[in-house]
């Protein structure tokens, strides 16, 4: 192989990480901007009260559901993502599950602050970002895998699921290593709870202002 085929096969992928590399800092600016948000706003139900106390346990549930289905998804796709086209399993009812579940996540966050507001801020939020990372991957994804990737994008939704398509094997090769570290940065995600509680804590005690409150 030549130098220059070289650099044609490597920078496909270089440029996939560098696309990754700019979605993660742009969520950390956005993770800083709700924790800004966070400080000087409060949910119009009081801590305590039924409904505040109902969405933060509905959240709960999500970050749960976020934790196992990120986990699930790498299952399938952990260590194949670039080498392959996944089509079993999750990916066979959406072509983008494991950020469906990031997304379901992202709303479990924003549910942490009793607000129904925040929940859906912080998942529309989260779906910007991905949708636009999105386009990029599936730009890569059609280079590579030509018609075959062309098929699989008209028969499977890019994000919300298509139960009727599912379609799995018998037998899946995974690596344990990268479903546990999925596991445990989902598990991040519940680092939300604390952080509000916290909050939450200090508006009540005055030593923080309250200048919005969000149903």
């Amino acid at each position: 192989m030549t130098n220059d085929q070289t650099t044609a096969a490597v920078t496909p992928s270089a440029w996939l990480q560098d696309v990754q590399r700019r979605r993660k800092w742009t969520l950390l600016v956005l993770l800083v901007a709700a924790i800004g948000g966070l400080l000087v706003t409060e949910s119009t139900w009081p801590s305590g009260s039924f409904a505040h106390e109902a969405i933060e346990y509905f959240g709960i549930g999500l970050l749960l559901l976020c934790v196992l289905g990120r986990a699930w998804c790498t299952i399938y796709i952990g260590g194949r993502k670039k080498a392959e086209l996944v089509q079993e399993g999750p990916y066979s009812v959406s072509r983008n599950p494991l950020y469906v579940f990031s997304f379901i996540g992202a709303a479990g966050v924003g549910a942490a602050a009793g607000s129904v507001v925040t929940t859906l801020l912080a998942a529309l939020a989260c779906y910007a970002v991905f949708a636009v990372v999105v386009g990029k991957e599936e730009q890569f994804l059609a280079d590579r895998f030509g018609a075959t990737y062309d098929a699989y994008r008209a028969r499977v939704p890019r994000f919300w699921p298509r139960f009727s398509a599912w379609k799995d094997v018998d037998t899946v090769e995974t690596n344990p290593r990268l479903v546990l570290t999925s596991f445990g940065d989902g598990l991040f995600f519940f680092l939300a709870i604390p952080l509000v509680e916290s909050i939450e804590f200090l508006h009540e005690t005055g030593y923080l202002p309250v200048l919005f409150q969000l149903p």
